[in-house]
């Protein structure tokens, strides 16, 4: 817009024409913003807020009479407040390089001050305490003219050909060369040291390497006589299985013909023995049941005969009765008593005749029924001897 003006933000903007200023000045401080100006009756300027530098050599005499030459930077600017602003654009604004000229006298008036209060080894030494000092006494002059200082650096201090400086830092120098004798000794010292130590570790390494190549060398020299000896020794252990396999084959053959043996003559000869008993136990049996079968049967022979008797030996009976004379008491009742009887005897004599029998033939059976030859289990007793029963007379 036109004559709207704004100032840069490191540039302090100061307007006029108008209405004076703070404090009676005669323009107005504008910063950080912007301000309309009416042409032809307002006059703007800017004054630089920047940082500025000013560069001091100065010659100065010490407390001890003795001229030192420093050089020393000031880094300085404008203030920021309005009153620096004011002060500093009423002295500076139309030429304001005249700042970095101005600061440089004026430090150099208070550096040839403070260093003739102090000694060579104070300057030297206390270097930062010049500096605070310097910057003490210059701040009220500063800020008059609107400055402040940032920093002050002391960058050098020489004494040209006096010499002081130098024989003043002689015994240090002194010092520090017998420290860097020292130093150098110590390291002559631990150099040598170390190689000793590794003339040690290399006569060690080649102790041990001898080491290990006589062990190698033993060691091919062990394998190469294993590796001579392998062939003999794996003949010998090859002979060794031939003879253990020979040995364990001809057991096997031995144990086979043993086998052999026994099935071509001991075990036929077991089973002809087998045979041969069970063949004498089968006789044995077949001569037992045909001696069983001969008594049986010849005591079936036997009775069979005797039966075949019986009538002959009845009637032998009768027959003795034939020329006898005997009373039948009670008719025909009593001849049919006298008849049984006669049959029980001829009976009689047929079981004993057959016990007599069965004794001389040993494993019959004997009594047929068990009850001795005695059928009616009497004892054969039913009739006196004569055939009778008894309560019957009968008279010959």
């Amino acid at each position: 817009m036109f004559g709207y003006r704004v100032p840069a933000p490191d540039q302090a903007m100061l307007i006029s024409g108008g209405r004076r200023g703070l404090g009676g000045a005669p323009f107005r401080v504008v910063t950080g913003h912007g301000k309309f100006v009416l042409p032809v009756f307002r006059k703007t300027r800017f004054l630089t807020l920047s940082m500025c530098e000013a560069e001091v050599t100065e010659t100065c005499v010490t407390r001890q009479g003795i001229a030192l030459h420093v050089r020393a930077v000031i880094a300085f600017k404008v203030g920021n407040d309005t009153e620096s602003i004011i002060n500093a654009g009423q002295r500076f604004l139309s030429d304001q390089g005249q700042m970095s000229v101005l600061t440089g006298r004026i430090f150099a008036g208070h550096l040839r001050s403070i260093i003739g209060s102090m000694t060579v080894e104070e300057i030297v030494t206390e270097r930062q305490k010049l500096a605070a000092e310097v910057l003490d006494t210059s701040k009220v002059e500063m800020a008059k003219i609107g400055l402040i200082v940032d920093s002050l650096q002391i960058q050098s201090i020489d004494d040209g050909e006096v010499g002081y400086i130098e024989a003043m830092s002689a015994p240090h120098k002194a010092a520090i060369q017998r420290q860097a004798q020292i130093a150098q000794a110590q390291a002559t010292q631990a150099s040598v040291e170390a190689e000793q130590v590794a003339a040690r570790n290399q006569a060690e390494y080649a102790r041990q390497t001898a080491v290990v190549r006589a062990e190698y060398s033993a060691q091919v020299d062990r394998a190469e006589a294993q590796a001579a000896q392998a062939g003999p020794l794996a003949q010998a252990h090859a002979q060794q299985e031939v003879l253990a396999a020979q040995t364990e084959l001809a057991e096997r053959a031995a144990k086979l013909r043993q086998q052999q043996l026994v099935g071509e003559i001991v075990k036929p000869a077991e089973a002809e023995a087998e045979r041969i008993r069970v063949l004498a136990v089968a006789e044995a049996e077949r001569m037992r049941i045909q001696a069983a079968a001969a008594a049986s049967y010849d005591r079936v022979a036997l009775d069979r005969m005797l039966i075949d008797q019986l009538p002959q030996i009845v009637k032998e009976a009768a027959g003795g009765l034939a020329g006898a004379n005997v009373n039948v008491l009670n008719g025909a009742d009593g001849l049919g008593e006298i008849a049984a009887g006669l049959v029980a005897q001829g009976l009689t004599i047929l079981d004993s005749v057959r016990q007599n029998l069965d004794g001389r033939h040993p494993g019959s059976d004997g009594d047929r029924d068990g009850d001795g030859g005695d059928r009616d289990g009497d004892g054969g007793d039913r009739t006196d001897n004569r055939g009778l029963e008894p309560g019957r007379e009968v008279t010959p």
